[in-house]
């Protein structure tokens, strides 16, 4: 029997999103197979998904989420779950997020996973307060008795920028989670053909700029086609200057926000799904629109490739010109859009959560 516990940290502040997305379906997983003992101590907790595990798994309480009180709620975390970590004894911790202290008993065995690099490769791009967390991430990865990475270029580079060894490093693809709603709500109701871009955009990798000036340059696809953004912020002060500055009109571009129901929606009807990063450790949610026969328009960079394969129009993120020739050659290709839904449809069968965690569990019992 491995007992096994996973800590309180994205529990403590992330009500939604990937992370803790990834913690529960593995988790959840792992307590149904019967040589593991799991748990989750998760304290006081504002997750939405933790809502569905059963009192013997998670150890804690929800809470309301509160504006500016994770910091509270972890530090109170952290001093109780080392009495309950105490009490529990297990064999392995798998850390949910980094922090420079294991809170785990000393002989414990302890397991990280590493989603990206992104704030090591792209510093220049990241404020200023980010540089503790890298340092944080540092030492917390350092200390791990395995790592997870989450695809091979995620591996590589933690490899080469922070000197890990090789053979604590096992390469895990994650599952994707959206799933297919019967009586979906037609709302938003969009008339005109759009094109959909899933996701934070403020933040400069994720190269929405750049989307925005391949649309501008392309009157085909401008007259023809809208932009639909699908996110958890409207549109800011400064991303409605740039829609204008760039001679498009507001109507264009629009924003949504909603639900799965709302997304699986969204995907169902695009004309196609545009991920135009410039770095991911993953990316969900290229595997969510094949699931929903969207043909897929991305990025040739990092990780991208490795999950997209051949289903995906590829273009080169740094320059907007590439952009705007790979979205021309779905959209306008009824031909290229059915080739990219059959080969999304195969490869979105690689990728389950089910495998993911069966696979986690092979780390465990070689650690244990």
């Amino acid at each position: 029997m491995i007992k096994l516990s996973y800590d309180y940290q994205i529990f403590s502040w992330s009500k939604y999103g990937g992370i803790s997305r990834y913690i529960y379906e593995i988790a959840t997983r792992t307590s149904k197979v019967n040589n593991f003992k799991v748990d989750i101590v998760a304290g006081f907790y504002v997750n939405n998904y933790l809502k569905n595990c059963s009192s013997d798994l998670v150890k804690g309480w929800e809470i309301p989420s509160i504006p500016k009180s994770s910091r509270i709620i972890s530090t109170i975390n952290a001093e109780l779950s080392k009495k309950w970590l105490k009490y529990i004894n297990p064999d392995i911790i798998h850390e949910t997020f980094y922090t420079r202290k294991c809170i785990a008993p000393k002989q414990c065995k302890t397991v990280i996973t590493v989603y990206d690099m992104i704030h090591e490769k792209f510093a220049h791009l990241m404020p200023e307060k980010d540089r503790k967390f890298t340092l944080t991430k540092a030492e917390a990865i350092k200390r791990a008795d395995h790592i997870i990475c989450i695809s091979q270029t995620t591996k590589q580079d933690l490899i080469d920028i922070l000197d890990i060894d090789p053979k604590i490093v096992s390469t895990i693809y994650l599952g994707y989670s959206l799933q297919d709603h019967e009586n979906v709500e037609k709302k938003p109701k969009i008339t005109r053909p759009y094109i959909l871009y899933v996701g934070e955009r403020r933040l400069e990798y994720k190269n929405f700029k750049r989307l925005l000036q391949a649309y501008a340059s392309c009157r085909v696809i401008k007259d023809n086609f809208n932009i639909v953004c699908c996110g958890v912020k409207s549109f800011s002060e400064d991303e409605i200057a740039l829609i204008q500055s760039l001679g498009i009109d507001n109507y264009r571009v629009i924003y949504v926000a909603g639900d799965d129901k709302i997304l699986a929606n969204l995907y169902t009807n695009a004309s196609a799904f545009v991920y135009p990063s410039l770095y991911e450790g993953f990316g969900i949610p290229p595997l969510e629109a094949m699931s929903f026969n969207c043909p897929v328009v991305c990025s040739n960079t990092s990780s991208i490739p490795e999950v997209v394969a051949d289903a995906g129009e590829y273009f080169n993120p740094y320059e907007f010109e590439s952009i705007a020739d790979a979205l021309k050659r779905v959209l306008l290709s009824q031909e290229r859009t059915k080739d990219l839904v059959t080969k999304g449809k195969e490869r979105v069968k690689f990728f389950s959560w089910d495998t993911c965690a069966e696979q986690t569990q092979l780390v465990y019992s070689w650690l244990k």
